[in-house]
């Protein structure tokens, strides 16, 4: 964790005249006007280096506040203008969002309807031009170094990359990741009954929504692609009296997932390992199947492999719950123009360079195409797009709560990344542009038989866990 213990280094104050830092002052507020719109039309504050504020022209409380730290910080946010440098401008502290981060990811698309216009941008580029400049580091060396890192995860052997992609997101540490989820550690998408429930009840509820889908009985054979660090295969055990088997990428994640279930007393018929899908040998062998999270990792040209691969080592009659997140965009029809501005404004960049490299997200049809290519029959599909954006705001929330042990484990920078990241995921989900889903496939028996009841009412059947006690045979 050396790596991430750097922390911001302190910033150099401006040594300007008090005239000249006014003129830097008036042409950032000039900036502002034209990239934000009027002061009487904003809807959040705006406080600048010397300590000048513009307070919000509506007459409602802002929900957030903008503070530009430095004189240079309005050049590097837009020069040039992209999703990317704006994204950049608030990891590195140049822009700084107090109160509801949330909210202000709308800014994004303001900026970008403003600035993609070849017109408009020719008329804001004299103001850019007489922006005010800093001499402090652009950059931090410990941010640099994973910047590079990742566009390194850009090319290369395949697989060799999907790893490398998968111990890029979890090297923070399971201490990390320990201070904004729930306590059994489940880094997969929730699900409220109500809007009211709180983090953990909603994840035990996702597993045993799962479970309920499977219709997991005691003694079946069960296997968790991308088991994370073990909790949806340690719940299923303990529940539903499966034999259970998890594989992650992740080192980190194995190893506590391991001693979860040593502690668990589940040794014993449930075990988590270090695996990759594409080294699973043999043919039938498990009756169920759950990837959770895995194939928005899994490249588009990938992903008929990926479920030729479940496909055969399921058992006939078996099946497969395959849950991830697709893309609503990329589903629809675009013009060149669009594609165009989009390739311009580098939309998704911040994601792909900073959080999950190496990582296109498809859309649905994509995924269920590639399902059903390889033998697998579609008996479900449901969206729980709205219990991601209220997953994420929990993560987000208990993240924001831990902010001083969160930076002193990895560093303002990357706490700043994942606040931006959990921010910008929620406002995607709640804004319809993502989606997540969870496709139930079954492989049927040679004579077509699948084993599914007629109706979905199963799926919601209250159902006794078996709760084995620790230490019990299955």
């Amino acid at each position: 964790m050396a790596d991430f213990k750097l922390q911001q280094p302190e910033l150099e104050r401006s040594r300007e005249s008090p005239a000249l830092a006014g003129r830097g002052v008036r042409a950032s507020q000039a900036v502002v006007e034209a990239v934000f719109g009027p002061r009487i039309e904003r809807e959040f504050d705006v406080s600048y280096w010397d300590g000048t504020i513009e307070p919000a022209g509506t007459g409602s409380g802002p929900e957030f506040s903008l503070r530009f730290a430095r004189p240079g910080a309005l050049r590097r946010l837009l020069l040039p203008a992209n999703e990317l440098t704006i994204a950049e401008a608030f990891m590195s502290g140049d822009v700084e969002i107090e109160g509801n981060i949330e909210s202000a990811m709308g800014l994004g698309d303001s900026m970008g309807a403003r600035l993609q216009s070849p017109g408009a941008f020719a008329r804001l580029l004299p103001k850019l031009l007489v922006l005010p400049r800093d001499s402090a580091a652009e950059k931090n060396e410990a941010v640099q170094s994973r910047f590079s890192r990742a566009l390194k995860l850009a090319g290369g052997n395949r697989r060799s990359s999907d790893a490398d992609a998968i111990q890029y997101h979890y090297d923070v540490g399971n201490d990390f990741y320990a201070l904004w989820l729930d306590q059994q550690m489940v880094y997969t998408c929730a699900y409220f009954r109500t809007n009211e429930d709180d983090l953990a009840s909603a994840q035990i509820a996702k597993m045993d929504h799962i479970c309920h889908k499977l219709r997991l009985e005691a003694g079946m054979r069960m296997l968790d692609i991308g088991c994370g660090w073990g909790a949806l295969i340690m719940h299923a055990v303990q529940n539903y009296g499966v034999e259970g088997v998890g594989i992650t990428l992740s080192k980190a994640q194995a190893e506590l997932g391991a001693e979860r279930i040593a502690a668990a007393g589940l040794s014993d018929r449930c075990r988590v390992e270090v695996g990759d899908y594409r080294d699973l040998d043999g043919g039938p062998q498990f009756d169920r199947i759950t990837s959770v999270g895995v194939t928005e990792h899994v490249k588009a040209d990938q992903q008929p492999a990926y479920f030729q691969t479940a496909h055969r080592i399921l058992k006939p009659g078996g099946l497969f719950l395959n849950h991830c997140e697709v893309s609503i965009a990329r589903s629809r029809s675009s013009t060149l123009a669009s594609r165009v501005k989009d390739r311009m404004w580098r939309r998704g960049a911040f994601i792909d360079k900073y959080v999950f490299p190496d990582t296109k997200l498809v859309p649905a049809a994509h995924v269920i195409a590639s399902a059903e290519s390889t033998g697998f029959e579609l008996r479900d599909v449901e969206s729980l797009r709205e219990h991601y954006t209220l997953t994420l705001r929990h993560w987000l929330r208990r993240l924001e709560e831990h902010r001083e042990e969160a930076v002193g484990m990895v560093g303002i920078r990357v706490y700043r990344t994942w606040r931006l990241y959990l921010a910008t995921a929620a406002y995607a989900f709640d804004t319809g542009r993502l989606n997540i889903i969870q496709t139930l496939l079954a492989k049927p028996h040679a004579d077509g038989r699948s084993g599914v009841p007629l109706t979905r009412d199963y799926m919601y059947e209250q159902r006794t866990p078996i709760k084995l006690s620790k230490g019990a045979a299955a």
